[in-house]
């Protein structure tokens, strides 16, 4: 069976195509990602998992905002040379493109955070690159994930997915009318964290005709992905046999790095503790054993301020703190999880500590096969930014049969 051909734009490093490819259906003609560090690692994950001996030419590090450049080639001081999506894409009839515009100006959190609200974040407007790469190779449809939050975002005088609505549905693809209904809760797919995207499908209507493009789009939504549901799978399903890890005692260090334990045992790329300070791990041992004893003294966001001010002698006006609960999915795994691991605490009282880089890909359903290599900031940052592998993968099978399994 000839493969599925598909590019991949934001690719980060690569959480949504490896869903993808994890099928064995689709062929990745080209992944665009501006990031040196995502670059690196999609590139090895290519060629050594999934067999692609001309990943180093596959993956595009380039600025997407540069349209032009990216059809056709560049020269540049910064990323290099290459030929340009039209050469790797070469005589290829384009099946399908997927991915997604970063989604920090679409965050709630990010737009709170943001003195301006990020209405003037450029961020706002990516989606125009991805508009004008759709529009030129002319896929059968495209997968458009973001967050949420990109339903209330208004940078100017009009919501932003009115725009966006209005400008694919002017290229001529047909979009769910009410994207509201194309919220997915990814705990329903088995993933063990709680995290929602807004999952965008547009069909061409130039291709399906619009009758046919509408009733694909629907039956996408209320049939397809649906039936694909499965058990919710909880933070310790995903993370509980992974070798423990002490923050006190037997300090050691691996390939320059520190890792902590008391006893020896096997050793799991990126599963290496992060240091933690003597008043961290007293904060996080009571937090733990609050749960672990079943008082529950610090569940509430008042009691969690109050023991920060307590500890550190500062107000905040959110709780910094929060443990993952074994017997729940875990708390969403963000990208600015880099900076600290306070509201990501491990849940046994016995480790004390936050979660390492492989724990983060465990709960973002990246397989151990799939080894990060770069620093923390680099690894917590990307895993944080994608899409979870076993989502991507549903959302691949659901595709297929939706479009491509009679073909």
């Amino acid at each position: 069976m000839e493969k599925i051909k598909t590019i991949d734009l934001f690719a980060g490093c690569g959480g949504l195509m490896d869903g993808f490819e994890q099928t064995g259906l689709y062929e990745t003609l080209a992944a665009v990602e501006w990031e040196e560090a995502p670059c690196r690692n999609l590139k090895k994950r290519l060629a050594s998992k999934w067999n692609y001996s001309d990943a180093d030419k596959r993956v595009l590090r380039f600025d997407i905002q540069r349209t032009e450049e990216l059809f056709d080639g560049w020269t540049d001081d910064v990323y290099g040379t290459s030929g340009g999506l039209s050469e790797l894409i070469g005589t290829n009839t384009l099946d399908l493109i997927i991915g997604g515009p970063p989604c920090q100006a679409y965050s709630i959190a990010g737009r709170v955070r943001d003195e301006f609200g990020m209405k003037n974040d450029y961020r706002n407007f990516l989606f125009e690159s991805y508009l004008k790469v759709v529009k030129k190779y002319r896929p059968k449809a495209f997968v458009f994930e973001n967050v949420p939050g990109i339903l209330t975002a208004q940078p100017g005088d009009r919501p932003i997915i009115e725009i966006i609505q209005e400008q694919f549905q002017n290229a001529e693809y047909y979009l769910l009318p009410d994207l509201r209904n194309a919220i997915i809760d990814f705990t329903d797919y088995g993933v063990p964290q709680n995290r929602s995207r807004i999952i965008i499908l547009g069909i061409d209507t130039k291709f399906y005709g619009n009758e046919e493009s509408k009733s694909l789009v629907e039956k996408f939504y209320e049939n397809i992905l649906p039936s694909k549901k499965t058990e919710k799978r909880t933070a310790w399903d995903a993370i509980g046999d992974l070798p423990k890890l002490y923050p006190l005692g037997h300090d050691e260090k691996y390939k320059g790095k520190r890792i902590s334990h008391s006893l020896p045992q096997p050793f799991v790329e990126n599963h290496i503790a992060r240091w933690q300070s003597e008043r961290d791990i007293e904060i996080f041992k009571l937090l733990e054993k609050d749960i672990e004893e079943k008082r529950f003294e610090y569940i509430s966001t008042d009691a969690l301020k109050k023991l920060y001010t307590q500890k550190t002698g500062h107000v905040s006006n959110v709780h910094k703190y929060h443990v993952i609960q074994k017997d729940q999915p875990s708390n969403l795994i963000p990208a600015h999880l880099y900076k600290d691991g306070l509201r990501h605490i491990h849940p046994e009282s016995s480790q004390a500590r936050s979660i390492t880089v492989r724990e983060a890909a465990r709960l973002q359903t990246f397989d151990d096969d799939y080894v990060f290599y770069g620093s923390n900031v680099e690894l917590f940052k990307m895993i944080g930014n994608a899409v979870p592998p076993r989502f991507s993968k549903i959302l691949a099978q659901a595709l297929y049969e939706l479009l491509f399994k009679e073909e």
